[in-house]
């Protein structure tokens, strides 16, 4: 453990994982609005998405060394000032490519925010106390989750779709402020923090280890069948199947949320009672199960359920992962959580492709049971492999 990681409150660190998340989800309800404004089709507004997708994801290769090597916590507020400017300048946007623009500045700086948090709480806690540690941070990006999108779109309704950009954008930039302000002369020291060298050097002997290549499969086999390849079309499926409104299908898939919020506040005493294999295990096993019954669901109701569900079971899955990505590479945990994102990235991008086409030739229903069944595999996989206790 590094002791001479600067002390931040994890109400803090957990509302800068907030803002992050935040940023990312504003777009969700703003497409149509932003369509009619510049006199495109809402298809098109959509690469706003894919730029800060992109970016999001392809600048991790940087900013985990970055953070690595001049501090985790001044990278991390630098990223968040810089990611509230650029949005910021959204508003003034005049047309739907300097909007694309800065969504992809944005995204670029916004991926070093998250994995350079989490790493600093593998610098700080130890690793016994580190799961439940990285519950409590993980509030702040579940909240993002819940709260972004509708606060958005009120905004959007009200005061038109540049008010949004403004709004989460000057949050963003305080936050980040803030942050500095906390840091006091540790912002502005001179001395590096952590790992020097090449990131490339970095990244080879973080790979070289059998454990953390399994590691970085699992995480994009749960970008793969989760993030990319399930959980995005458990919306479109409620509307089009059960002919459900885009609100309610919205406020549905939003209480998965409400699960993730429970597991941070009992995740402590899961961790003791049944060790990190164990999460996995059952965790993986319980989210292959919920999809399978989203498959099979008779009503809107039983889906309803099954997202609280899922939520509890999924950061009891996934928190597994992101704790041993902060142990993967101790001199550099940094690059090791950034590492770690872009597997996860890159199984969610997969994921989507595969999935969509699935949707389509074989429907909603036949895709969640092929990633419910992957799911039983993976979670068996995960119990058997990886080195873990």
């Amino acid at each position: 453990m590094t002791t001479a990681a600067p002390q931040v409150s994890i109400a803090l660190i957990a509302m800068a994982g907030f803002a992050s998340g935040a940023g990312m989800r504003i777009m969700d309800p703003l497409l149509p609005l932003i369509g009619q404004d510049f006199g495109v089709p809402t298809a098109s507004v959509s690469i706003l998405i894919a730029a800060f997708m992109i970016t999001y994801g392809g600048g991790q290769i940087g900013t985990g060394p970055a953070g690595d090597r001049f501090g985790k916590l001044r990278v991390a507020a630098i990223a968040l000032v810089l990611f509230g400017i650029f949005t910021i300048g959204a508003e003034f946007s005049g047309s739907l490519t300097q909007l694309a623009l800065l969504r992809a500045a944005g995204g670029l700086v916004s991926g070093a925010v998250i994995p350079l948090l989490m790493a600093h709480i593998g610098d700080s806690v130890p690793y016994h106390e580190r799961q439940a540690v990285l519950g409590q941070f993980l509030i702040g990006n579940v909240m993002s989750q819940m709260l972004a999108s509708p606060i958005s779109g009120v905004l959007g309704e009200y005061f038109g779709w540049r008010a949004s950009f403004l709004v989460f954008g000057c949050f963003t930039a305080a936050i980040g402020l803030l942050l500095a302000a906390k840091l006091g002369s540790a912002m502005w020291r001179t001395a590096p923090q952590g790992a020097r060298g090449s990131g490339f050097r970095l990244y080879a002997k973080m790979f070289r280890q059998p454990s953390v290549r399994l590691l970085m499969v699992a995480a994009f086999l749960d970008g793969a069948l989760l993030f990319g390849g399930a959980f995005p079309f458990i919306a479109a499926f409620l509307i089009e199947d059960f002919h459900l409104s885009p609100g309610l299908a919205g406020l549905i898939v939003a209480s998965f949320g409400l699960g993730a919020f429970i597991y941070t506040r009992i995740a402590r005493g899961l961790v003791g009672r049944l060790g990190e294999k164990g999460l996995l295990l059952w965790g993986g096993m319980g989210l292959g199960a919920g999809l399978l019954l989203v498959a099979w669901a008779p009503n809107w109701q039983v889906i309803a359920a099954s997202q609280i569900i899922s939520g509890f079971l999924f950061y009891s899955f996934h928190g597994v992962l992101q704790a041993r990505a902060t142990e993967a590479l101790p001199e550099a945990r940094a690059t090791a959580v950034s590492a770690f994102a872009m597997c996860l990235f890159a199984g969610q991008t997969t994921g989507a492709l595969v999935f969509a086409s699935i949707m389509a030739t074989a429907g909603y229903r036949a895709a969640f049971a092929l990633a419910g069944f992957a799911m039983f595999a993976v979670a068996i996989w995960c119990r058997l492999r990886m080195a873990i206790r």
